[in-house]
């Protein structure tokens, strides 16, 4: 089990839970160790008095505030609790709030709540509170040396402390270039809106975190793997040349993009509205369209009676002459050789008539 790094109390009015706070998250970053280009020896860091640039070792380190230049005020773990014995052992609630009303910008860092000796019935009856009450616990604790604004979220069974930022550790966004809803440049119309809807409904899904992994790193270690095999574990990789990235400026057809990012995202329960969105999509498109304009018809001349009816036919009645010519010429082209022997026929009976004429003659 996980090592306790902070004990003390939740307090809240009069109540008073004593709990033990513990890690809820652990990172599993790449440990990537500096070396020496020359020898691949690692490089080391050590601690050393600036004074006489000797080594220090740990037991010789204490920490120290300094108040003027060059000169401090040496602060131990001690006098550290007893600046504020209260405020470094308590998780002092200040109100109860929605927690929709706390952006997700100000969430810092999670850790696990768990009841201290005798503390279960108090743990219990503010965990049920905030669940029934809907709210979340906005509290201040001090972690190590350094005070946190928190809020206590029910999580299922636990009570979870997220340390929160205060307002002035966030930053403001008046020096960035983002385009507001009336902004000419990124105006939307409701045609890429229905198109991304439905794009989003398509992509729609219920949350399961445990598919997502950190693939880059899988990656990097694959490559490792790889190197070692192939005993190029001193190779060094220079870089190579880099493709050309697509220009921003390019104006890109945003519906069309969109439409393709449907036809390949398509699946499971969003599949049918996703369809029925960009159905809806279609017909809007072909509505947005213009009419061609009439087509003009040539009055008939007075010798031009015959050509007339013809010319101001629609374009099924002209269809349907051409199939009849093109059958007429296929029927042709099926039968030449008939036609050649009905020929050669009728001209052979001429023949062997003639001598009989001139042998009556004689």
């Amino acid at each position: 089990m996980a090592r306790s790094m902070w004990k003390g109390a939740i307090s809240f009015g009069l109540v008073h839970i004593p709990v033990e706070m513990y890690p809820a998250v652990q990172t599993h970053g790449l440990d990537l160790t500096m070396l020496d280009r020359r020898d691949f020896s690692p490089v080391g860091f050590k601690r050393y008095n600036k004074g006489n640039d000797k080594e220090v070792t740990w037991d010789d380190i204490v920490k120290g505030y300094e108040y003027t230049s060059g000169e401090y005020v040496v602060l131990s773990d001690e006098d550290l609790r007893r600046a504020n014995p209260e405020a470094t052992g308590t998780i002092d609630i200040l109100a109860f709030v929605d927690a929709e009303d706390v952006p997700l910008l100000y969430y810092e860092q999670p850790y696990y709540l768990a009841p201290g000796k005798g503390g279960d019935k108090v743990y219990a009856l503010l965990r049920e509170t905030l669940r029934s009450a809907g709210k979340i616990g906005i509290a201040t604790v001090v972690i190590r040396v350094k005070q946190h604004l928190a809020a206590l979220v029910c999580v299922g069974d636990t009570i979870v402390l997220n340390t929160l930022r205060f307002a002035d550790e966030i930053r403001t966004t008046d020096e960035l270039k983002i385009p507001t809803a009336s902004s000419k440049t990124a105006a939307v119309s409701d045609k890429e809106l229905k198109m991304a809807m439905a794009l989003v409904e398509g992509m729609s899904e219920e949350w399961k975190p445990e598919q997502y992994h950190d693939t880059y790193r899988e990656d990097v270690l694959a490559l490792v793997e790889q190197k070692v095999k192939a005993k190029e574990t001193k190779t060094i990789t220079m870089p190579g040349k880099e493709a050309a990235r697509p220009s921003s400026s390019n104006v890109v057809d945003l519906v069309a993009l969109l439409q393709q990012s449907i036809g390949g995202k398509k699946s499971g329960k969003g599949k049918a509205a996703a369809e029925s969105s960009e159905d809806d999509a279609e017909v809007a498109a072909e509505d947005d369209d213009e009419p061609p304009p009439p087509r003009k018809v040539r009055k008939p001349a007075a010798n031009d009676e015959q050509e007339a009816p013809a010319a101001a036919k629609p374009r099924k009645a002209a269809a349907k002459g051409t199939e009849k010519i093109a059958a007429s010429a296929s029927a042709t082209a099926a039968k030449p050789k008939k036609a050649a022997a009905a020929k050669s026929t009728a001209a052979a009976p001429a023949k062997t008539h003639a001598p009989a004429r001139r042998k009556s003659a004689a």
